[in-house]
């Protein structure tokens, strides 16, 4: 199954060199280190946050990658120690401790310098891992390193005083904390219920929380689970089942994460009896999944597997098919060395309770991975008693690790056992992993028969060729071709190796030799069309492969290469030789293009601002006017310049007054500027009687946007609703450009209706607006719900809002609604909406808006009862919202709250929270709250980001105060070299946005080795790159990318690219490797790349290779909208090109039989199929496929493959053979949409009128004539060929053919662009709007 293939996938990595380090400028080294911390970062806060754990192997990682700077940060320390306490639940206690010791020293001796949060840090993994060590001795460090201990500090100290019981060391510090001020927190009470407890004084400890109350403080969550702790210490399980019960009644509830701590405890003080019961209470639904793994990986790590495995059996209910369960606990039980049989027993019964497929393929990668060789061949041992397969590459890394010994005993044993277990092993493990422990294959040879391990198989021969190719030793390799010994070997199978060795080698006679051999032994050439083929594929690969200089270097060579070859008689397809001319052309020796034209099939080759005035003076105007006036002269102009400054002026009394008096002298535009004046002034009357005698409605000139805006606007504020919409649908009428400042005003228009109470305005309007089209985004909808908030009407407002829902899809003002329903206490309502939210969005977006609506309202007990619902996950965007929110509107109280209630939610980026309330802080100047702020992170152990400490430092030096801490520090040189790369970067972006890759490309390589990318740049460099075919340019940016970034990944976008680029270069086996790593990385590969590959392996007769595609795509197809059918005509086309036509049919026929039976098969169509033998002039096959098509049709009544016959008749043009189809299967004409598709198929490229003419001459009855044609103009326009499209159009109107409105207005563009008159009044509506309603036609007719 895949999922196997997943696991073992991985059994195939074996370990790389690294490589040197070099030294590098001062600036270069700080922005590396930068980046590598924000790496380290990244990776360790998404590990805690997805999993709630860091691996040891990725802690470790980290520690040498900050070592390596040789100057860490007092992040990056800070980092490394909050890593070393319970986050490792797969490490033990004293071992955590002794890593943090480690970490400690290491990073002393390489120069950080510690502050009071390094030594808090500490504390934490300290307490966490139960170190024992003396209070007292640690604050003597501390003093003496000159780190003042703050209110984190003493209440850590609290809490290791009462982890040994000394209540009398835990009231010092508790009177020193006191003496300062600083306040008691719930840590310190939850500490002292610990100290009592172990103290022996239980009476004391369960007082604790009537002595929290008395203080202030209300119990948590960590006072309970601190109070049940030292129950389940004491095993009383009484006094536990008591206080969750209690809890139950005033909380209503406890969180499942405390409950599993609680079974931790009671596992670790040895009482598992009473496990049982607390489980119980737990509900073990997905959400709790991370949490439940950390605790099995907590009890193994103590020696608790059973109890372990027992937690890990109660998710069984949740299995799903295709996904294992267990993994991590098989893997953690393999790390910790458990016996054989004990992870027999588990893998036996999770395959029993259907929780994991394969089990025991999985623990061997486990002890693969780990190198625990013994552990790994018993499990192989195994796997073969319960008849499981096993692969050659489960030998691989065993083998490399023997290799790096040196052991060439070990590697024989490997081999042996292998043998033994019936594996034969292939060719990469001999040349990877065997060969390359011996100077030659045949020193390999003789030791592995001397050492009783040579076992011969085809994987053996192979190897041996690939090995001396690959070496250039082509004498031996011409010797392996010749032997008599040598089995049958496909030439693919060894090319790429042959390459090698022919670059390497200047000896042109060995060139020949081998190429004859290849050329005339048949053992060589195992798979059709033959040798010709075959060696015209490894030609033209040995040119690809080789660069420019290498081909001019080795022109005098290839030249009598090419001349031995062609005495030989060989000769290879004229495909082959013109895809070489161009690589010689490219690598600039065109000189070898005439000796290559030696090797082909045939002799000869194809050719191929001006700035504003000043405000006039409206007296000297109206002196000017009156002048003119006298004068008997034109006043036109200056009467429009007068009128335009008494607008300027906002007199429109003296602006109407002037209009009165010369009124005969107006011009159209002094009249606009008047309506305008009025509209502003609130004279709707005077405004819509100008407008009305001027701009009536019947005539032809219209007002600008603004205008009828303006109008819009005073109408409706005055009531006169009808006129208004009148307005509104004069614009849609005379077409008035709608803008976005448009949409704006519309939004202002309908939001003052809405906070005047005006519901028939508002709703009218908006359905006025929305219904003619004239703009419809979702900020429009929302006044529709407004109107209701302003009248307080919540029934109307929340119907309001699912009315929005139903029409456009759009949720609006729904926080109002949730704010304004908690402040009025209407829980029906609000249960209401939040049905609805749940229903259409799920439970969580539910939950997010009452938590948020709570906050907003201060109602936190209840937004922390809704944040801590069990299953919930951070979700990024929803919480900025609210953070960005309080910012905007200055709500520290609402922030604060929001930051402390989602300290436990799960997968929630806790920086990136503080670094909001610190906006806020900086927007207020309140350093105070910062500094507290400061204090938190600490108290809750984030490892704040390089941006929340500058941001924390600035707000604390402005206002004169000490910074506790190390600040980050930018380097101008660093500042000046990032922002000149991001000026590069840029150009290569717009370069790429060009279509100028190959440019972007050689900016590219001159800023190598200065600066580094962002990783989007790289990967919109390698699609732009790809999309132009430069496939070795962007195979070149790609290794630069994963050299720089670690995990860098192409996109499905840029990586389905890849494979189309790696399709054409015919790199097959890439292309396929590229698909699979998209696939197991969880992306979706692109419909063009999949059609790509499929119809490439198809044509190549590569069965194998279409099998293993069409398992990888089966359950995508779907989703990439790849047909069912595609697979199933290129296994068949694979069939006939390997000259199997029996096979083909015996394939497909059972297919269509059961497409036609049952539409979730839907092979149903062989279209591709018949084309592509029609093309290639294969006429028996044609026949073949054609005789079962027509038995389809006669003996089962399925008439799409005889259609795709005949339409395939039609394409190749034979008209007689269509005719006869028609014939004999009529009924062939009943598939009418699959002759509409064929007909726009043909509609959408130039050169394919004569089909449509075709189809009219054989079956005009049977055809939609208005839809043939329209698509028959269609095709004609794209041919630009004016006289045949105005023919068509006679020849519909004599047949009184009605043309469909997309076809009239595609005809009057077309005729208008050729300077022809346009014989028919032309629709007035967009393109846009005549494409819609074609396809809710053609949607109709379906």
């Amino acid at each position: 199954s895949r999922n196997i293939t997943y696991q073992i996938r991985f059994l195939t990595v074996a370990p790389q060199q690294e490589g040197s380090v070099k030294e590098e400028p001062i600036s270069e080294i700080q922005t590396r280190r930068m980046w590598q911390f924000d790496w380290a970062l990244n990776k360790l806060d998404n590990s805690v946050r997805k999993t709630g754990r860091i691996p040891k192997a990725l802690l470790l990682k980290i520690f040498h990658e900050i070592c390596k700077t040789g100057c860490p940060g007092s992040n990056q320390t800070l980092l490394l120690l909050r890593s070393c306490g319970a986050l490792l639940p797969e490490v033990l206690s004293p071992e955590r401790t002794e890593l943090a010791h480690m970490i400690w020293d290491k990073m002393k001796e390489l120069g950080a310098v510690y502050d009071t949060s390094h030594y808090n840090a500490l504390l934490k993994v300290y307490l966490q891992n139960e170190h024992k060590f003396s209070p007292t001795e640690f604050l003597a460090r501390m003093e003496e390193a000159n780190a003042q201990p703050n209110r984190v500090t003493y209440q850590r100290l609290i809490a290791a005083y009462c982890n040994e019981g000394d209540i009398e060391g835990a009231s010092k510090i508790l009177g020193f904390m006191k003496n300062k001020d600083l306040p008691i927190t719930e840590a310190v009470f939850s500490s002292l219920v610990k100290g009592h407890a172990r103290s022996g004084d239980m009476k004391s400890a369960e007082n604790i929380l009537s002595v929290m109350r008395m203080a202030g403080v209300e119990p948590g969550p960590d006072t309970y689970l601190s109070l049940l702790n030292v129950y389940a210490e004491k095993g009383d399980a009484d006094s536990i089942k008591k206080t969750l019960e209690e809890v139950e009644k005033t909380e209503g509830y406890l969180m499942d994460r405390i409950l599993m701590q609680v079974i931790f405890s009671l596992a670790k003080a040895g009482y598992p009896q009473y496990i049982e019961d607390i489980k119980e209470r737990i509900r073990f639904e997905r959400e709790l999944i991370p949490d439940a793994m950390n605790l099995c990986l907590t009890l193994v790590t103590h020696g608790f597997e059973d109890i372990s495995f027992h937690i890990l059996k109660s998710f069984n209910h949740l299995s799903r098919d295709n996904t294992d369960q267990g993994s991590f606990f098989l893997q953690h039980c393999v790390n910790r060395d458990m016996p054989m049989n004990k992870l027999k027993q588990f893998c036996s019964e999770l395959k029993e309770a259907k929780m994991h497929s394969a089990p025991l393929p999985f623990i061997l990668r486990c002890a693969l991975e780990a190198n625990k060789s013994a552990l790994a061949i018993d499990v192989m041992k195994m796997m073969k008693e319960e008849g499981l397969p096993l692969r050659p590459h489960y030998s691989w890394p065993l083998l490399v690790g023997f290799q790096k010994e040196k052991n060439l005993k070990g590697i024989f044993e490997v081999l042996k056992v292998m043998h033994e277990l019936g594996v034969e092993l292939d060719t990469e493990t001999y040349t990877d992993y065997v060969f390359k422990n011996f100077a030659t294959s045949e020193t390999a040879r003789t030791q592995l028969k001397k050492n009783d391990c040579l076992f011969e198989s085809v994987g053996l021969s192979v190897a041996e060729i690939r090995y001396e190719a690959a070496s250039g030793r082509l004498n031996n390799v011409l010797s392996l071709l010749s032997s008599a010994s040598t089995p049958p070997i496909d030439i693919r199978q060894f090319r790429n190796s042959l390459i090698l060795g022919f670059k390497s080698s200047n000896d042109v006679h060995l060139w020949s030799k081998i190429t004859e051999l290849l050329y005339k032994d048949e053992r060589y050439c195992l798979t059709p069309p033959g040798p010709t083929e075959a060696v015209g594929y490894f030609l033209y690969h040995l040119i690809d492969s080789m660069s420019d200089s290498e081909v001019q270097a080795k022109e005098e060579r290839l030249r009598q290469y090419f001349h031995q070859l062609k005495k030989m008689n060989i000769v290879i397809p004229t495909t082959h030789y013109s895809g070489i001319c161009r690589l010689l052309d490219s690598s600039q020796v065109p000189e070898l293009i005439k000796d290559a034209r030696l090797l082909s099939l045939k002799k000869s080759l194809s050719t191929d601002n001006i700035p504003e005035s000043a405000k006039p003076d409206v007296s000297a105007l109206e002196k000017k006017l009156e002048k003119r006036k006298a004068e008997n002269q034109p006043i036109t102009d200056v009467l429009k310049q007068l009128i335009h400054a008494l607008c300027e002026e906002e007199n429109m009394q003296k602006a109407l007054e002037v209009k009165a008096k010369y009124e005969p002298d107006m011009v159209v535009g002094g009249y606009a500027a008047l309506i305008n004046l009025c509209c502003r002034h609130d004279n709707v009357e005077e405004a819509m009687n100008l407008k009305e005698k001027v701009f009536p409605k019947n005539s032809p000139v219209a007002l600008d946007t603004g205008k009828y805006v303006a109008l819009v606007e005073v109408l409706g504020k005055h009531g006169r609703l009808e006129d208004a919409i009148n307005i509104l649908t004069e614009m849609r009428e005379k077409d008035v450009p709608i803008s976005g400042k448009t949409v704006a005003s519309f939004f202002r228009i309908l939001n003052a209706a809405a906070m005047r109470g005006e519901v028939e305005t508002v709703n009218r309007l908006h359905e006025t607006i929305v219904n003619l089209g004239l703009a419809e985004t979702a900020v429009l909808h929302s006044p529709l719900i407004t109107v209701h908030l302003e009248k307080d009407d919540m029934p109307a407002a929340l119907e309001a809002l699912v009315n929005c829902y139903k029409k456009y899809g759009k949720i609006l003002q729904l926080h109002n609604i949730y704010c304004r329903l908690i402040e009025k206490g209407d829980a029906d309502l609000l249960q209401k909406v939040s049905d609805f939210i749940s229903r259409e969005y799920g439970d969580m977006m539910a939950l997010y808006d009452l938590f948020f609506a709570f906050l907003q309202t201060g109602k936190y007990r209840e937004a922390r009862k809704v944040i801590e619902t069990p299953g919930l996950r951070a979700h990024s965007g929803r919480l900025q919202w609210f953070a960005k929110r309080c910012i905007s509107s200055n709500q520290m109280e609402a922030l604060e709250h929001l930051v402390e209630l989602t300290q436990n939610l799960f997968e929630c980026d806790r920086d990136e929270m503080y670094y909001c309330l610190l906006q806020l802080c900086e927007k207020n100047g309140d350093w105070g709250k910062a500094e507290a702020v400061w204090t938190k992170i600490q108290e809750e152990n984030v490892v704040p980001r390089e941006k929340t400490l500058t941001l924390l430092a600035d707000i604390l030096e402005k206002n004169g105060q000490v910074v506790p801490f190390e600040v980050p520090k930018v380097r101008h040189e660093d500042t000046g070299s990032l922002s000149a790369s991001n000026v590069e970067e840029k150009k290569i972006r717009l370069l790429c946005k060009k279509n100028n890759a190959k440019e972007a490309y050689h900016i590219f390589l001159k800023m190598q080795g200065k600066n580094e990318f962002h990783y989007r740049s790289y990967g919109t460099l390698i699609k732009a790159l790809l999309t132009q075919n430069c496939l070795e340019e962007a195979m070149e940016v790609k290794h630069a990318a994963e050299t720089h970034i670690k995990g860098f990944t192409l996109n499905s976008a840029a990586s389905s690219l890849l494979i189309i680029s790696q399709v054409r270069r015919d790199y097959l086996k890439d292309a396929m490797a590229v698909l699979k790593g998209m696939l197991d990385s969880g992306l979706l590969p692109t419909r063009p790349a999949v059609i790509a590959l499929t119809q490439t392996l198809a044509e190549k007769g590569d069965l194998k290779n279409l099998q293993a595609l069409k398992n990888m795509v089966e359950d995508i197809t779907k989703s990439i909208g790849v047909s069912a059918s595609l697979i199933a005509n290129a296994v068949a086309l694979a069939h006939t090109k390997n000259n199997d036509l029996d096979a083909a049919m015996e394939y497909l026929e059972p297919l269509l039989i059961s497409g036609a039976q049952n539409p979730d098969q839907a092979v149903r169509n062989i279209s591709y199929l018949l084309r592509k033998v029609s093309e290639e002039g294969l006429e028996p096959a044609l026949e073949k496929f054609g005789v079962m098509a027509e038995r389809l049709a006669s003996q089962f009544g399925i008439y799409r493959p005889v259609t795709d016959l005949f339409l395939q008749y039609v394409s190749a043009d034979r008209v007689d053979d269509a005719r006869s189809l028609i014939q004999r299967c009529g009924a062939l004409v009943e598939e009418k949409s699959t002759l509409v598709s064929f007909m726009a198929r043909s509609a959408s490229r130039p050169g394919q009128a004569k089909k449509i003419e075709t189809l009219l001459e054989l079956i005009p009855e049977h055809l939609d004539m208005e839809i043939a044609y329209c698509y028959l103009m269609r095709c004609y326009e794209l041919d630009g060929d004016v006289a045949s499209v105005k023919a068509v159009y006679e020849k519909t109107k004599a047949k009184n053919i009605q043309l469909h409105e997309l076809s009239l207005k595609s005809l009057a563009a077309f005729l208008k662009k050729a300077g022809e008159p346009v014989p028919f009044t032309e629709p007035p509506e967009t393109f846009k709007f005549y494409v819609e309603k074609w396809k809710e036609r053609r949607l109709e007719a379906s």
